[in-house]
């Protein structure tokens, strides 16, 4: 034994042993917190001790007096101590030393005083008693105690049974069964029982018995008996009720036996009044707990069962076999099933209201499965509705309804009924929760829950309560979500189509905010018909219901299958649409029947419709796109129309559906727009289409009822009511804004976040659907939210861009509405304020409130671009372009002439229409006369509008364009952050765009060159093109039609060119100071030059066009389709244009048939309307006049500079440096693609070299350095770029040097023409030379503020200018290649057959050929000749000007004779060069021919200089290589042009002016050939 007590406390008992024993004992009774370890420790304590004194180690005298102090501690110690006795008697008394025995002895005999005698004859054996002398003889006693034990347990007492003694228990039955009316009490009646018991020795047991049965049957007595039973058990034990209970139960629990109602009742009564335990009775009642459990288990097997036999496909051959198993299935279950007592005692517990014994019964079982049963559902109901019952009457009785009142228990034990909500919490809920789906049994409760919901759903959000209450108040709420959740959805699913009650149920859901009440659709849907066997088995049946209906429903049967539909969704409305939305995502063409078979719904089950489908829409399993990667999947599709129809015909709540949308974008996901694109399109009536004819687009610039009217493909009629549910919805929610903003900044979002992985045709896709949907839904705004709405909303244009990052374009969008109410709010304020009734009046109020409204928004543009950008435009300028729209600028008179023809004429259909009846004949001649009075008023105040507006920018023209740098600047800058931004907004923004360019020329604003701005919009349109998406292409053609459809018309008709062009400011040729923009009229550009001037945009149009469709890129290709048929009915009009544009579309759908077939088909239709356009295009030399009439008209023309083809010298100018300079601002336009930069900002970092007077030079060498890197990371990035797509280089350069279908014999001609010019060519050089000194002489006396480069133009320019003079007689021949359009030559017709093969034709003269190609006339080629000379010319003062002159011609006259010395030496080099150049660089001459195609600003204007640049197949290797080395040459000539520019930046001027005049003279006279020995020359230079 492992001592409790050491040895050495025993040793030194009396020194500190006893004193340390007593302190052990101590602790150990006061470490009460663990009783029963304390207990132990006492008692081994104590054994311990008494061990030492037994084995001799310590006295007992010495112990008994420790145990003496030790039995204080705790008041059980004696009895601990008899029983450490007890232990130790066994123990010794089995030993043999006597002596160990005889210390036990004195030890007990010691320690009698401490226990009492009593307690160790209990515990000690008799022998040890005797010993002690406790008894006298252990015998005596061992027979006493027998006696006594058998006397207590088997000796029964005897009393009389009910057949022994009939008379007693008779007078006892009588006793008992008397009337109880008067005053007889039960304490009356006891004593009479216990006299009978008595007297003829009644069995208590029996009389107990005999008292329970008259109870049974005489249930109303409960008064009497309950007491009576009370007061009788307190002379029986507990149990022997509850025994007595139980074996009447038993009695019943035969296979056959069934257990009355009445006993059930006495049990429940005793339960209630405590008189027998639950736990006792519980076990005496059958089935078992396992038995129940395992029949639950069985009913969900089943369940399931039924689940897989409705969803598998049966064949008919089964089928009745099956039928056959199920009947016998079903004769077996009609058998009876065995009595539940439990259940029984359950149903009559809850119908005397004793809830708290019920509930523990019903969670000893599964859940729900006692309420499965019907009695007990209805039972608890019962209940429920006793104890609602006073706040029902209070809150919940509609307005009218009487309700038949239901009388409370009477009993007193029942639970409390509810007076307040509070109370519901108590015992309401928790009865409820037990009922679960099994409420649907008594739809009268359900309805009156609902209203006590209703009711209590009103006073929590009344708001006026304290803290306190609100706190509870929120519990409580929770408790009612709860309870929906569990209760009443699942009982609703289970009551047969009960309309009334989803009505009902409707009326406390629309008070919840629609985040819970989606909680719990999604609750009810996906997890409450798993947790019941009947629910699994009602899925099943709904599932099997709809697939039936769905298989039948057409557009014919909308009717009837509409009401099953209706009647199917009363219970189950979250499967039944579940099914239904998976149908309609797989076949779109349910959606009209399935729309329109909607209309039996009710309102609950709108709600729930409204959860289907935006669960439907974040299924995470679908995928959003179809396999190809590159279009949206249909099955959103289908969704989205869907939505669109379902939300617009009913009246569903979209709150949560636009959140959903916003909240994807949030997500920077920009899928799911197309919902909201079809919602807005719907219920607006706001159609997004590209495919609008002008005829539309025209309307939709009117008013609103033009644009209802004429505007729309579908004539959207009755949106008024749609349209205002969804402006509530976004109001309510503010979601209006937001989702502007989102859409706003997911339009960049689609690109460099969303886009990254996807093909680039989807992100076009996406992005086109973000844009559409944002102007969509930004018109939608407009016209539907009142003025203070709107502006309460939308921030100021600053904080919209600057805070919330909208893209300048989209916040310009959102706002105009703001300016357009603001002001007109304002105007009439002040015809209000005073009476004047004058037009004068009136248009000065209107200016007036323009300035009030529009100074804050000028003020905050200023912050959104660099300061130096207001140097050129205002920022008035720059805010009336962007608040204005086409309404402002003109009326659609013959839109509106349209519309109220079509009125007239289907007055007159009215009127003819016999079979209408008369009354629907007057309303329907009644609305079209409103509608026709209306448009006609409409058109009015539009018409006074747009006459208010003129005057007003009539007023402000001057102040708009500041110029402080340039003209040419002003023009970059209004087209780059005006005009090319908002052109490819919208269609309306694109017709708009032109327009207003129109109309700043007409109102002669000063600083504004027209011919500059058209220039540039029509030069290269390649980069701006590429970087659009297929709407923008659209928008962007739509564009380019109407400013083409202005120049064609000035084109038409001299008397128009000189009525609206010819004294306008916008057509000076000659820039001059600011200051002074002269009216002279030989500063003009003429009628004759003009139509130069569109001839050569329209061939820089052609020129653009065949680049990009020779890409071979599907976004160029596409897109510029998109354009070319946009701009028809303008372009091509001249013929040979046509023809090569003509061809290469013809090649594009030879070779996209079979590899992308929307190419194909854009191809295709376009080529169908080019073909249909040809009878209206014209031969070029009707379109201009190419050929000057006389000789001395050439010098007149010369002063009014026209470059080239009779381009204006300025023109020319600038032309060049649009195509050459690349922009230092490119930062400012990443949002539009490279391309676009390019071309819109051409001219930005050149324009202090344009004029000699503004004196805003800067140095030349930090220009022409900062040009040549951005020309050099402009090849690299084009290096990378090919790379990409090697394939197409080697075949896109040839077709100048043979277009594929040409004939050997017509080529053959061709060098016979070409020697013919050559000849001619030397002639016309000092004629040239001649011209140009008189020029020169008569230019200076004129002006004075000429610009440079028109002083410096060297001799080969000239000879350039004038050929076309010098060359009449070749005329014809030359028009045979006329135009080599991106390299394509043009075949004649009649060409002359040649014998000589192709083989023959020699070097040079193929050189000869290019040369004239290069020194003929073609414009772009002028223009882009001078553009060095641009670059470097410094402003220098008079004097200066007129040295460099004459040096310029000295340096010129000795240039060309050097000129003809090295094109013999360079003919004889060719051969040689051309080999070593194809076996040095192959790869780079690709990518460098490449580059000259167009992407390098720089190398531009080789294409059109050496027709060999194009495209052609078939052709031998020989060929090949010679245009590869061609374009190598030209490629090292530009570098050589670039080195040279850099070094000579720094040195005098006219040394540099020199260099700049002999490089293009050389490579002129070479035509791009003999440029390897140019590069030689200009290195000695440097």
């Amino acid at each position: 034994m492992a001592g409790a007590i050491p040895a050495e406390w025993i040793k030194n008992w009396e020194k500190g042993g006893k004193n340390e024993f007593l302190q052990l004992c101590r602790t150990l009774s006061e470490n009460k917190s663990h009783d029963n370890v304390g207990f132990r420790d006492i008692q081994q304590v104590l054994y311990e001790l008494a061990c030492h004194v037994v084995r001799g180690n310590l006295k007992h005298d010495q112990a008994s007096n420790v145990l003496g102090d030790v039995i204080e501690f705790r008041e059980d110690m004696p009895s601990i101590l008899a029983d450490v006795f007890c232990i130790l008697d066994i123990e010794t008394s089995c030993l043999e030393e006597k002596s160990k025995r005889d210390n036990f002895t004195q030890l007990v005999l010691a320690c009698l005083y401490l226990v009492s005698d009593t307690v160790l004859k209990e515990r000690l054996d008799p022998e040890t008693l005797e010993s002690l002398g406790l008894i006298k003889q252990s015998q005596q006693f061992n027979q006493k105690s027998v006696k006594i034990k058998t006397k207590l347990f088997y000796k029964q007492q005897k009393f009389n049974l009910l057949r022994e003694e009939n008379e007693g228990y008779a007078k006892l039955i009588a006793e008992l069964g008397q009337d109880l009316s008067g005053n007889i009490t039960s304490d009356l009646i006891l004593e009479n029982i216990k006299s009978l018991i008595g007297c003829f020795n009644l069995d208590p047991n029996r009389v107990l018995d005999i008292i329970l049965e008259v109870y049974e049957c005489r249930p109303e007595y409960d008064d009497f008996f309950v007491p009576l039973i009370e007061s009788y058990m307190y002379m029986c034990e507990p149990q022997t009720l509850c025994h007595i209970l139980g074996f009447k139960f038993k009695f019943y629990q035969d296979p056959s036996g069934e257990t009355p109602p009445s006993l059930y009742r006495v049990a429940a009564v005793l339960l209630q009044h405590n008189l027998i335990d639950l736990e006792d009775l519980y076990v005496h009642l059958l089935p078992g707990d396992n038995a129940i459990i395992e029949e639950h288990k069985r009913e969900i097997v089943e369940a399931k069962q039924i689940v897989r036999k409705l969803t598998m496909v049966v064949l008919s051959s089964e089928k009745t076999e099956e039928k056959e198993k199920e009947k016998e299935k079903e004769e077996e279950k009609t058998e009876k099933p065995p009595d539940n007592q439990k259940l029984g005692l359950l149903e009559a517990l809850l119908k005397i209201g004793d809830w708290q014994h019920a509930q523990s019964i019903m969670d000893q079982m599964p859940p729900f499965y006692a309420t499965s049963h019907k009695p007990i559902a209805i039972a608890l109901c019962q209940l429920v509705h006793v104890t609602i019952e006073p706040l029902y009457r209070r809150v919940g009785v509609p307005k009218g309804a009487k309700g038949s009142p239901i009388s409370s228990l009477p009993n007193k034990r029942a639970p409390k009924q509810a007076d307040s909500f509070e109370d519901l919490r108590k015992e309401v809920f928790n009865m409820l929760c037990y009922l679960g789906p099994h409420l649907s049994h008594d739809p009268i409760l359900f309805a009156k829950v609902v209203r006590l919901g209703k009711a209590f759903m009103k006073e929590f959000q009344s708001d006026g309560s304290k803290q306190e209450d609100k706190e509870k108040m929120e519990i409580l709420f929770s408790c009612l979500l709860s309870i929906t959740d569990q209760v009443l959805l699942p009982s609703l699913s289970l009551m047969d189509c009960n309309a009334c009650m989803s009505e009902e149920l409707w009326g406390m859901f629309k008070t919840f905010p629609y985040q819970y009440r989606y909680r719990l659709y999604g609750q009810w849907k996906n997890e409450t018909y798993n947790s019941h066997p009947l629910l699994v088995k009602v899925k099943a049946q709904t599932i099997d219901r709809a697939k039936y209906i769905m298989k039948r429903l057409t557009k014919e049967n909308v009717k009837p299958s509409g009401r099953q539909i209706g009647k199917l969704s009363h219970s189950n409305p979250t499967i039944l649409f579940d099914y239904i939305l998976s149908q309609i995502q797989k076949y779109d063409n349910l959606i009209t029947p399935v729309v329109d078979s909607l209309k039996y719904l009710t309102s609950l089950n709108y709600d729930v419709l409204a959860y289907c489908i935006i669960e439907a829409l974040a299924n995470p399993e679908k995928e959003r796109m179809k396999h190809d990667d590159t279009t949206i999947s249909s099955w959103l599709q289908s969704l989205a129309s869907f939505c669109g129809a379902v939300f617009r015909k009913y009246p569903i709540e979209l709150a949560g559906l636009l959140q959903y949308v916003a909240n994807q974008l949030k997500a920077g996901k920009s899928f799911d727009l197309l919902i909201l694109k079809e919602v807005v399109q719907k219920m607006a009536g706001i159609e997004i289409t590209e495919e609008m004819t002008m005829e539309q687009l025209e309307a939709m610039t009117g008013g609103e009822q033009l644009k209802a009217e004429g505007g729309y493909f579908g004539q959207i009629r009755n949106t008024k009511k749609s349209s205002q549910r969804l402006k509530d919805a976004l109001l309510d929610h503010d979601l209006a804004l937001p989702l502007c903003l989102l859409m706003a900044q997911q339009r960049n979002g689609v690109i460099f976040q969303e886009g990254g992985e996807k093909h680039l045709k989807l992100v076009g896709k996406l992005y086109d659907q973000c844009h559409d949907t944002l102007v969509q839904f930004g018109g939608f705004l407009a016209s539907n939210l009142s003025t203070e709405d709107y502006i309460k909303r939308v921030p100021s244009i600053d904080v919209l861009c600057n805070e919330f990052h909208t893209p300048h374009d989209a916040a310009f969008f959102l706002s105009r509405p703001m300016y357009a109410h603001h002001i007109s709010s304002k105007y009439d304020e002040l015809k209000k304020a005073e009476k004047g009734n004058k037009q004068q009046h009136k248009v000065h109020k209107y200016i007036t409130s323009c300035e009030l409204v529009m100074a804050p928004v000028h003020d905050a543009v200023i912050s959104l671009h660099l300061p130096k950008v207001w140097d050129d435009i205002s920022p008035q300028f720059y805010a009336t372009f962007w608040s204005l729209t086409m309404y402002d600028l003109a009326v659609p008179h013959s839109s509106y002439d349209r519309e109220v023809n079509k009125l007239k004429v289907q007055m007159k259909a009215i009127d003819d229409n016999q079979e209408m009846p008369p009354n629907k004949k007057k309303k329907e001649k009644e609305r079209c006369t409103a509608l026709q009075d209306k448009l006609l008023e409409e058109e009015k105040k539009q018409l006074e509008h747009v006459q208010r507006v003129l005057q007003r920018l009539k007023l402000e023209k001057d102040n708009w364009l500041l110029a402080k740098s340039t003209k040419n600047e002003t023009i970059t800058k209004f087209l780059q952050l005006c005009i090319f931004p908002r052109c490819i907004f919208s269609a309306i923004d694109a017709v708009y765009c032109a327009h207003f360019v129109e109309l700043v020329h007409q109102q002669k604003t000063p600083n504004f060159s027209t011919l500059l701005c058209y220039d540039r919009v029509f030069s290269d349109i390649i980069y701006t093109v590429a970087s659009c998406t297929e709407n923008e292409a659209s928008r962007y053609g739509r564009f380019l039609c109407c400013m083409l459809e202005t120049v064609t018309r000035w084109h038409s008709d001299r008397v128009i060119y000189e009525k609206e062009c010819g004294n306008y400011p916008g057509f000076l040729t000659i820039l001059r100071a600011t200051g002074f923009d002269g009216g002279n009229k030989a500063d003009q550009l003429d009628y004759e030059n003009f139509r130069h001037v569109v001839h050569k945009w329209h061939y820089k149009l052609t020129k653009a066009s065949v680049h990009c469709l020779e890409t071979g890129e599907y976004t160029h290709i596409r897109n510029i389709l998109i354009v070319l048929t946009k701009i028809l009915p303008w372009y091509p009009k001249v013929l040979n244009l046509g023809q090569a544009l003509e061809r290469r579309v013809h090649k594009i759908c030879q070779e996209e048939k079979e590899k992308r077939p929307d190419l194909y088909a854009l191809a295709m239709g376009y080529s169908g309307q080019l073909k249909s356009r040809k009878p209206f295009m014209i031969p070029e030399n009707e379109f201009h006049h190419k050929d000057p009439p006389a000789r001395n008209a050439i010098a007149a023309t010369v002063q009014n500079g026209p470059g080239g083809a009779g381009m204006p010298t300025s023109l020319t100018i600038n032309t060049a440096k649009l195509e050459e300079s690349p922009a230092e601002e490119t930062e400012k336009l990443k949002e539009k693609s490279q391309g676009a930069v390019k071309v819109i900002n051409k001219a930005v970092n050149t324009t202090p070299k344009v004029t000699t007077s503004n004196g805003n030079s800067a140095s030349n060498s930090k220009i022409i350095k900062e040009k040549d890197d951005k020309e050099k990371s402009g090849k690299e990035k084009d290096k990378e770029k090919k790379e990409k797509i090697p394939a197409a280089t080697p075949e896109m350069k040839a077709l100048g040097k043979d277009g594929k279908d040409k004939p050997k014999e017509e080529r053959v001609n061709k060098d016979d023409k070409a020697r013919e010019i050559k000849e001619k060519t030397p002639k016309s050089d000092k004629e040239k030379e001649k011209a140009k000194k008189e020029e020169k002489a008569s230019k200076e006396e004129k002006s004075k503020t000429v610009v440079t480069t028109v002083e410096s133009k060297s001799a080969a320019e000239k000879e350039r200018e004038k050929e076309p003079s010098r060359e009449k007689d070749v005329a014809k021949d030359m028009k045979s290649k006329e135009i080599t359009k991106g390299g394509e030559k043009i075949p004649v017709a009649g060409s002359l057959k040649s014998p000589v093969p192709r083989s023959e034709t020699s070097e040079s003269e193929r050189e000869q050929k290019r040369r004239k190609v290069d020194t003929h006339s073609s414009p772009s080629h002028s223009s882009t000749v001078k553009h060095y000379i641009n670059h470097t010319t410094p402003t220098l003062s008079k004097s200066k000007e007129r040295e460099v002159d004459k040096k310029d011609l000295d340096k010129s006259r000795e240039r060309s004779r050097e000129r003809e010395k090295k094109e013999e030496k360079d003919r004889k080099d060719r051969k040689r060069d051309h080999s070593n150049s194809d076996r040095e660089v192959p790869q780079d001459s690709a990518k460098r021919r490449k580059e000259e195609n167009g992407t390098t600003g720089s190398s531009k204007h080789s294409k059109s200089e050496s027709p060999s640049d194009s495209p052609r197949s078939n052709e031998k290797e020989k060929e090949k290589s010679k245009s590869k080395s061609s374009g190598k040459e030209k490629g090292d000539s530009i570098k050589a042009e670039k080195m040279e520019k850099s070094s000579s930046g720094s040195k005098k001027e006219s040394r540099h002016d020199k260099e700049k005049t002999e490089k293009k003279e050389k490579r002129e006279s070479a035509g791009g050939k003999e440029e390897k020995k140019h590069h030689k020359s200009s290195d000695k230079h440097r």
